[in-house]
Protein backbone atom coordinates (compact mmCIF):
# COMPACT_ATOMS: atom_id res chain seq x y z
CA UNK A 1 0.00 0.00 0.00
CA UNK A 2 1.36 3.78 -0.99
CA UNK A 3 1.51 6.29 1.66
CA UNK A 4 -0.14 9.92 0.32
CA UNK A 5 3.08 11.10 0.38
CA UNK A 6 4.35 8.64 -2.52
CA UNK A 7 0.99 8.76 -4.48
CA UNK A 8 1.67 12.69 -4.63
CA UNK A 9 5.26 12.18 -5.34
CA UNK A 10 4.17 9.94 -8.38
CA UNK A 11 1.47 12.61 -9.71
CA UNK A 12 4.29 15.00 -9.59
CA UNK A 13 6.56 12.85 -11.47
CA UNK A 14 4.27 12.01 -13.96
CA UNK A 15 3.18 16.05 -14.72
CA UNK A 16 7.23 16.20 -15.13
CA UNK A 17 7.81 13.25 -17.31
CA UNK A 18 5.04 14.07 -19.61
CA UNK A 19 3.24 16.77 -20.86
CA UNK A 20 -0.38 16.13 -19.25
CA UNK A 21 -2.43 18.51 -16.61
CA UNK A 22 -2.25 17.75 -13.02
CA UNK A 23 -6.14 16.92 -13.12
CA UNK A 24 -5.57 14.46 -15.58
CA UNK A 25 -2.38 12.96 -13.60
CA UNK A 26 -4.75 12.86 -10.64
CA UNK A 27 -7.20 11.14 -12.47
CA UNK A 28 -4.51 8.45 -14.02
CA UNK A 29 -2.96 7.50 -10.68
CA UNK A 30 -6.35 7.87 -8.57
CA UNK A 31 -5.27 10.81 -6.15
CA UNK A 32 -7.59 13.97 -5.16
CA UNK A 33 -6.45 16.65 -6.63
CA UNK A 34 -6.43 18.73 -3.41
CA UNK A 35 -3.82 16.06 -1.93
CA UNK A 36 -1.46 17.64 -4.69
CA UNK A 37 -2.42 21.25 -4.24
CA UNK A 38 -1.72 21.81 -0.51
CA UNK A 39 1.97 21.45 0.64
CA UNK A 40 1.93 20.34 4.28
CA UNK A 41 3.13 22.62 7.05
CA UNK A 42 6.29 21.17 8.45
CA UNK A 43 5.51 19.51 12.34
CA UNK A 44 7.18 22.56 15.09
CA UNK A 45 9.96 20.45 16.49
CA UNK A 46 9.73 21.99 19.79
CA UNK A 47 6.24 21.02 20.58
CA UNK A 48 7.06 17.57 20.00
CA UNK A 49 9.99 18.01 22.95
CA UNK A 50 7.87 20.27 24.98
CA UNK A 51 5.17 17.14 24.88
CA UNK A 52 7.96 14.98 25.43
CA UNK A 53 8.97 17.26 28.77
CA UNK A 54 5.37 17.16 30.05
CA UNK A 55 4.71 13.32 29.37
CA UNK A 56 7.72 12.05 31.39
CA UNK A 57 7.23 14.71 34.20
CA UNK A 58 3.22 13.58 34.23
CA UNK A 59 3.29 10.10 33.23
CA UNK A 60 -1.02 9.70 33.68
CA UNK A 61 -1.80 12.49 31.46
CA UNK A 62 -2.95 11.61 27.74
CA UNK A 63 -3.11 13.59 25.10
CA UNK A 64 -6.22 15.82 26.20
CA UNK A 65 -4.11 16.91 29.38
CA UNK A 66 -0.74 17.42 27.68
CA UNK A 67 -2.63 19.85 25.23
CA UNK A 68 -4.04 21.64 27.96
CA UNK A 69 -0.37 22.07 29.91
CA UNK A 70 0.65 23.01 25.69
CA UNK A 71 -2.20 25.71 25.72
CA UNK A 72 -1.01 27.03 28.99
CA UNK A 73 2.79 27.63 27.11
CA UNK A 74 1.26 29.18 24.65
CA UNK A 75 1.36 26.20 21.90
CA UNK A 76 -2.06 25.87 20.57
CA UNK A 77 -2.68 23.41 18.10
CA UNK A 78 -5.81 21.09 16.69
CA UNK A 79 -6.93 18.32 18.56
CA UNK A 80 -6.00 15.84 15.72
CA UNK A 81 -2.86 17.13 15.41
CA UNK A 82 -2.00 16.87 18.47
CA UNK A 83 -3.28 13.10 18.84
CA UNK A 84 -0.77 12.24 15.94
CA UNK A 85 2.08 13.70 17.26
CA UNK A 86 1.42 12.23 20.65
CA UNK A 87 0.84 8.66 18.82
CA UNK A 88 4.18 9.46 16.22
CA UNK A 89 6.35 9.92 19.40
CA UNK A 90 5.28 6.51 21.06
CA UNK A 91 4.07 8.57 23.79
CA UNK A 92 0.84 6.90 25.88
CA UNK A 93 -0.72 6.40 29.34
CA UNK A 94 1.49 4.14 31.34
CA UNK A 95 -0.95 1.11 32.20
CA UNK A 96 -1.47 0.84 36.42
CA UNK A 97 -0.46 -3.20 37.58
CA UNK A 98 -3.94 -4.53 39.17
CA UNK A 99 -3.24 -5.20 43.02
CA UNK A 100 -2.01 -8.06 44.35
CA UNK A 101 -3.95 -10.28 45.93
CA UNK A 102 -3.54 -12.70 49.03
CA UNK A 103 -1.90 -15.99 48.47
CA UNK A 104 -2.69 -19.16 50.35
CA UNK A 105 -4.35 -22.42 50.38
CA UNK A 106 -8.36 -22.04 50.96
CA UNK A 107 -10.04 -23.81 53.03
CA UNK A 108 -12.75 -26.60 51.92
CA UNK A 109 -16.30 -25.54 52.05
CA UNK A 110 -17.91 -26.75 55.10
CA UNK A 111 -20.43 -29.96 54.56
CA UNK A 112 -23.96 -29.19 55.94
CA UNK A 113 -24.94 -31.60 59.04
CA UNK A 114 -28.27 -31.32 58.49
CA UNK A 115 -31.31 -29.44 55.47
CA UNK A 116 -31.68 -26.23 54.84
CA UNK A 117 -28.12 -25.52 57.30
CA UNK A 118 -26.35 -21.83 56.08
CA UNK A 119 -22.90 -20.80 57.25
CA UNK A 120 -21.00 -17.98 56.57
Amino acid sequence: MTTPVQRRDAVLRAMRDHPISQRRACVLIGVDPKTVRRDRPPDNREIREEMHKIAEKRRRFGYRRVGIMLERKGMIMNAKKLYRIYREEGLSVRRRRGRKRERGSRTPMPVPLRPNQRWF
